[in-house]
């Protein structure tokens, strides 16, 4: 990106020593950086992490100036280059704008104090994890990072990642590889380990999270798997935040209304959650002066969060992509859509288990309210991206649980229609609509051999698992993406609503 989207503007280059500089209507660190130390390791800095958990932390460091629970940012992939370039320019600051239709709020966050690319030194970022300063250990690595197979929920030891990491297990490459190496390594100096949470969207992460590894290091040591399985905390937790990928619109914004020439701001809805099960194994911070929710049971809100927000999240990327819209709010304009948002979380409501202190009327409404945020312009190729690791996830364990109850599933079906239809490539004008998913090649060929009949698809155990044996769930998708095709999407939402 164009660190400086308006030359003919003068504008203040974001780095510790500019921060006097900035305007009085931009927030600053209310701390020195140079005295807080970080006892969090972050793997897989994006602009989620940025404008969530970060944004905690900068609010913890605030209240606890010299603290040791600032954060070093990892990444782990060749494309997380880019994000080095921009923190290290930066001396790892940003700016987090929350916009919503009553103005735009600018803050720099400082809580990222370091920033390691694996790629340039492996045994660096193996000794910061080891070192015991680290005591936590969080993670956003998007649903597919997991490396597991889904529909069977078992870890996909032959993926080439993990068997490359098995095979050099000094110079991994995954995340799993360099955790356990770092875990080996605490173990032999006597080091505590740390706590491993995953702040992914996922129905029990931490639960995930900790099986996965606990295989990867049995494959490596069965030893050592042991001691990770009962000696590791890997609590779960529920993350919330419309974070949409920046643009270089949102530069442009930044460098026009703030004066800031950021290289990679991060802009967000002002609405933020964060729940988490209060199970470490070693220190943490006092995450609730902060506002996060601790709790002894994180499902009920993760389930209300993954049925309900993403869900709905997937139905409105692919409705809104047939008919044509670029943004989420866009979409949410159209009355066909909204309604269909509607239907599809009175669908699911049934599913959900109570949610202390929630309203869940409420909670539903205040998503449409979110969803229609005109100021965020989500973008809806964002909300479709990676479908074949978000699908299972977020939408089919509402399907078996809905048809277990004898419920309806019109549009729960219709979502997973919808899906297929979009991975024919174009939408219902004909214009292009790029696939980008890591199953994308074969998605989109069965997709355009299929067309209105979707077994090709839904014959995809990873995805689907054993659900297409259910003939009324089966039935029910052909019957959606045969009308999808046969009379186009407004049509279609017309029949059902």
């Amino acid at each position: 990106m164009n660190s400086n989207p308006n030359p003919t503007k003068s504008l203040v280059k974001l780095t510790e020593r500019n921060l006097s500089q900035l305007p009085s209507s931009v927030r600053v660190p209310r701390y020195d950086r140079s005295a807080v130390t970080p006892g969090i390791v972050h793997i897989g800095v994006g602009g989620f992490h940025r404008a969530h958990q970060a944004l905690y932390m900068d609010n913890y460091l605030e209240q606890n100036p010299g603290s040791d629970w600032a954060i070093c940012g990892v990444g782990l992939l060749e494309f997380d280059q880019k994000m080095r370039d921009a923190l290290h320019a930066q001396d790892c600051l940003y700016t987090l704008v929350e916009r919503s239709p009553a103005g735009d709020d600018a803050r720099v966050i400082g809580s990222i104090t370091q920033y390691l690319f694996a790629p340039d030194d492996r045994e660096a970022v193996i000794a910061t994890l080891a070192d015991p300063q680290c005591r936590i250990v969080t993670l956003t690595i998007t649903e597919g990072g997991y490396y597991v197979v889904e529909g069977t929920g078992e870890f996909d030891v032959n993926h080439p990642t993990i068997q490359h990491d098995l095979q050099n297990p000094e110079q991994p490459y995954g995340v799993y590889g360099f955790l356990t190496a770092a875990l080996k390594r605490r173990r032999q100096q006597g080091i505590a380990p740390f706590t491993l949470l995953s702040c992914d969207n996922i129905q029990g992460n931490g639960d995930m999270v900790g099986r996965m590894l606990t295989t990867f290091a049995q494959h490596q040591n069965p030893d050592l798997g042991q001691w990770i399985a009962e000696n590791v905390a890997f609590p779960n937790c529920m993350v919330d935040r419309i974070t949409p990928a920046t643009t270089p619109g949102d530069l442009a914004m930044v460098a026009d209304q703030f004066d800031i020439d950021d290289a990679w701001p991060v802009v967000a809805e002002p609405f933020t959650q964060w729940v988490v099960e209060d199970r470490f194994c070693n220190d943490r911070p006092d995450l609730e002066s902060v506002g996060v929710q601790m709790t002894d049971d994180v499902h009920p809100y993760e389930m209300m969060k993954i049925r309900l927000l993403n869900a709905s999240h997937l139905l409105l990327g692919y409705l809104g992509s047939l008919k044509g819209y670029t943004y989420a709010h866009e979409a949410m304009a159209d009355d066909q859509i909204r309604q269909a948002i509607a239907h599809l979380m009175d669908e699911v409501t049934p599913t959900l288990r109570p949610v202390p202190g929630v309203d869940i009327r409420e909670y539903k409404q205040t998503l449409v309210e979110r969803f229609s945020n005109p100021k965020i312009c989500d973008q809806l190729a964002r909300l479709c991206l990676n479908s074949s690791d978000k699908l299972p996830k977020f939408a089919l364990g509402s399907v078996r649980d809905v048809l277990k109850q004898q419920g309806a599933i019109d549009y729960l079906s219709l979502t997973i229609a919808a899906w297929f239809r979009y991975l024919n490539g174009t939408d219902d004008h004909g214009q292009a609509m790029p696939i980008d998913d890591p199953m994308a090649d074969t998605l989109i060929e069965r997709a355009r051999s299929g067309r209105e009949d979707p077994s090709s698809l839904l014959n995809l155990t990873g995805i689907f698992g054993d659900l297409p044996q259910s003939s009324r769930f089966a039935e029910t998708v052909t019957q959606h993406l045969h009308q999808l095709y046969e009379s186009g999407t407004a049509a279609t939402l017309a029949r059902l609503l």
